[in-house]
């Protein structure tokens, strides 16, 4: 069973890596809900390009707060 390092460090089993295609050098995201679980999200160049094309921003609501809204959901 993987374990947090001294400098709070985890590693991602192989299988799970493989799994989620993340392989060494990926960039990605790290969210925590308010249960305290946590969710790693690979980084994908270009993945949402186009996706809110026409769309107007909400500025009054920042983009920590939109990211944690959709995750408690």
């Amino acid at each position: 069973m993987p374990k947090v390092s001294s400098k709070r460090q985890i590693t991602l089993p192989v299988d799970q890596c493989r799994l989620a295609g993340i392989e060494p050098g990926d960039e990605y995201e790290c969210f925590v809900d308010n249960d305290g679980h946590i969710t790693i999200i690979k980084k994908v160049s270009g993945a949402a390009r186009g996706i809110l094309k026409g769309v107007d921003p909400d500025t009054r609501v920042s983009e920590d707060a939109s990211r944690q809204s959709s995750i408690n959901a």
